[in-house]
Formats: C-alpha cells, sequence, structure tokens
C-alpha cells in the first residue's frame, strides 16, 4: 500500500477500542453467535478460512427469516473497530448481510491498536507501518474470493443477487480489486476517500477495470483533489474506457476521512449524502 493511504484528516479516534470483540468467535463451518435484543440486525464475530490462515470478522444481517444481497466493507488503515461496526449495523438494517474483515488479520486480531491515535505523532503512525504491508494486492486477491465464498455459504445470503463492496481510504483500492477478481458476483463498488486508486504501478486499482462489471461510486475527499486534482480525470477516463457505469464526485469541504465517525474531520452532512448515494448504488446495482 502506498502513503497515499494513510488517513490526512483523521487525527483522533476515540472509539479504537472502547468495545472488545466479546461475542462468540466460529468458523465458517458452523456458525454461532447471538442477536442483540431490541435490534434488528444480528450481529457475530467470526472467523473464515483464507489461502494465508484464518481471518477475524465482523458480520451483521436483518433479524428474521429471508435472504439479502450480500456486502463486504473494506475499512480504513486502522481496520476493524466499533465505528466500523457501526457502519456494519447500519448497513444491515437496511436488508444486506454485510462482512467487515480485519484487514491485518495475517498479524494481529482486531482491533489491532489500543486506546486512541493521533495520525500526527510519527510514533502512532509507525505502530500501523508493519502491519500495512501486510496488505497486497495479491493478498486482497485472495482474500476478497474467500470472504465471498464465505458469504454464499450462508443461508442469509441471496446468491442470486449481485454482491456489493465499498472501501474506505486504503480499503477503495481493496475494494476495485474485489470487484476485478470476483467479476461474476460483484456488481457494486463504492470508494470513500480512496487513497491510491490512480498509481503510476502495475498493480495500480483503475488498471482493473476492465476485468470487472460493476457499477462504481468514487466519493473524493476535497482535500485529497486539491492535491492532485488530475486524479479524479484519469480515474473517470479509466472507467469510460473500462465502459463501467460511474459516479466519480468531489465532495466539497469534506476532507480525506469525512465519513469516518470519531474523526477531527468527521463531516456528518457530507457523510449522510455519500451513505445516501450508496443505498441508491446497491438498490440499483444489487439485483
Amino acid at each position: 500500500m502506498c502513503d497515499d493511504d494513510i488517513h490526512q484528516g483523521l487525527i483522533h479516534d476515540p472509539t479504537v477500542s472502547r468495545r472488545a470483540f466479546g461475542l462468540m468467535t466460529v468458523m465458517a463451518a458452523g456458525m454461532g453467535g447471538v442477536a442483540h435484543a431490541a435490534s434488528p440486525v444480528v450481529e457475530k464475530d467470526v472467523e473464515i478460512k483464507t489461502a494465508d490462515g484464518v481471518a477475524d470478522a465482523a458480520l451483521f444481517y436483518p433479524e428474521g427469516k429471508g435472504s439479502w444481497a450480500a456486502v463486504v466493507v473494506w475499512p480504513d488503515v486502522i481496520s476493524l473497530r466499533p465505528v466500523f461496526r457501526e457502519m456494519g449495523r447500519r448497513l444491515a438494517a437496511e436488508g444486506y448481510v454485510v462482512l467487515v474483515p480485519n484487514l491485518y488479520y495475517r498479524v494481529k486480531k482486531a482491533p489491532v491498536v489500543e486506546g486512541s491515535f493521533n495520525f500526527a505523532l510519527p510514533e502512532d503512525r509507525a505502530k500501523l507501518t508493519p502491519m500495512r504491508s501486510t496488505v497486497t494486492p495479491e493478498g486482497t486477491d485472495r482474500d476478497a474470493v474467500s470472504y465471498i465464498a464465505f458469504l454464499d455459504t450462508l443461508p442469509q445470503t441471496n446468491r442470486k443477487k449481485k454482491v456489493g463492496t465499498q472501501g474506505y481510504c486504503m480499503g477503495g483500492p481493496l475494494a476495485f480489486r474485489t470487484a476485478a477478481i470476483v467479476s461474476t458476483r460483484v456488481g457494486a463498488v463504492a470508494s470513500f476517500h480512496g487513497g491510491g486508486l490512480v498509481t503510476d504501478g502495475p498493480t495500480s486499482p483503475h488498471l482493473t477495470l476492465p476485468a470487472s462489471k460493476a457499477e462504481y461510486l468514487v466519493c473524493v475527499a476535497d482535500n485529497d483533489d486539491k492535491q492532485d486534482p488530475t486524479v479524479k480525470d484519469k480515474l473517470k477516463a479509466a472507467l469510460d474506457a473500462a465502459k463501467r457505469p460511474a459516479k466519480v464526485e468531489v465532495y466539497e469541504g469534506a476532507a480525506h476521512g469525512w465519513t469516518v465517525k470519531g474523526s477531527q474531520v468527521y463531516n456528518e452532512p457530507a457523510a449522510e449524502k455519500a451513505w445516501a448515494e450508496l443505498l441508491a448504488l446497491y438498490k440499483r446495482a444489487l439485483v
């Protein structure tokens, strides 16, 4: 992953370890867990066998009988933590089976950072460096295959409907790769303040677009765009060349990390607008 994957705007996330992973952990072959009282959503901690080990993740789906389209949520650089569990619950309440994996399962179970985290401090940023190096394009491809295969084993997943995938910060490129490597299943991709979507390298996420069959929503942070306004144009050109339906929008006044609660740059009006766009995308494309 490149340096662009760091949250330029996220200074402090007080939610990082406020909640421990207290739910039952289960293997993919034998699901367990409990439903939350007074909640329309079932939440479980799960373990998923991958080509590289066993990934810990959070799974959410609506209570009651039925089956729904599945979604893989790729979190930002601090990985799976309470704020992304909240996103998972909220999305599941809209009628989706949602998986939020720990990006760094190869080295540490989530939550991977204890206490608050300050990106302005080199010593805090250094904590992430060895973990971030374990997230590679090739590993992401293998993980994406495993995660969607896992979701497709669940009775709650409607396998007749396409899968959605969304990513935040460094998760944006991972969502792009997911759509290419499991192109027969993924029907929608959303990136929120994604870092490194267009690079000069051979594994640049935008180069995966010809292999994809998905519709794209790319929500760009204002300060990211000001730093390099050519990125969105290159991305639009690549989407057009791949004949992918897409919306690429710069969120004026919204800084990198604006969709993640707990950050000093969280922008609720802009975050809610992005959420509404996401739901509209999934309603349209996950059929």
